[in-house]
């Protein structure tokens, strides 16, 4: 599987230990930036993760930021992208199995390294479950209804 990775600097160290072991684990890896611990904007690192996911460039995502908060809702910006911060295994599970999430967010001032390469393992490795969760993720990658008394 081709896997993009990105992350501003607090993600930097992170993200260069998970690359490495996505590659271990047979995996092919996009390097999307940054490229040390020098200050730069989170969003861009979540764009550029979100516009491969949702291009086909990458079949899957990765982004790292302090907390992986800021990163993944810039990576959700992008129609396609759906990323979610897991924290533990079970959420990485799920983010797979009922939402189909196809990047992981990942906080490196939150999440020590050996619990992030488990959870790294666990959202590679786990696929969606489909059935009634499809209708769900179709309405993701739809544009939102209007509510009530909307007027566009």
């Amino acid at each position: 599987m081709r896997i993009a990775f990105g992350a501003d600097h607090a993600g930097f160290e992170l993200k260069e230990l998970l690359a490495r072991y996505a590659a271990e684990l047979g995996h092919e890896v996009l390097d999307l930036g940054t490229s040390s611990t020098v200050s730069v904007d989170y969003p861009d690192f979540g764009f550029a993760v979100g516009r491969a996911v949702a291009s086909g460039r990458a079949e899957r995502g990765v982004v790292v930021c302090g907390t992986g908060i800021g990163i993944s809702i810039a990576a959700n910006r992008v129609p396609g992208a759906r990323a979610g911060v897991a924290t533990d295994l079970f959420s990485a599970q799920l983010m797979r199995e009922h939402n189909d999430a196809n990047i992981l967010g990942l906080g490196a001032r939150a999440t020590a390294a050996p619990l992030a390469m488990a959870i790294l393992e666990t959202f590679l490795q786990t696929p969606f479950a489909g059935g009634r969760h499809q209708r769900r993720v179709d309405k993701l990658d739809a544009p939102p209804p209007r509510a009530e008394g909307d007027p566009r």
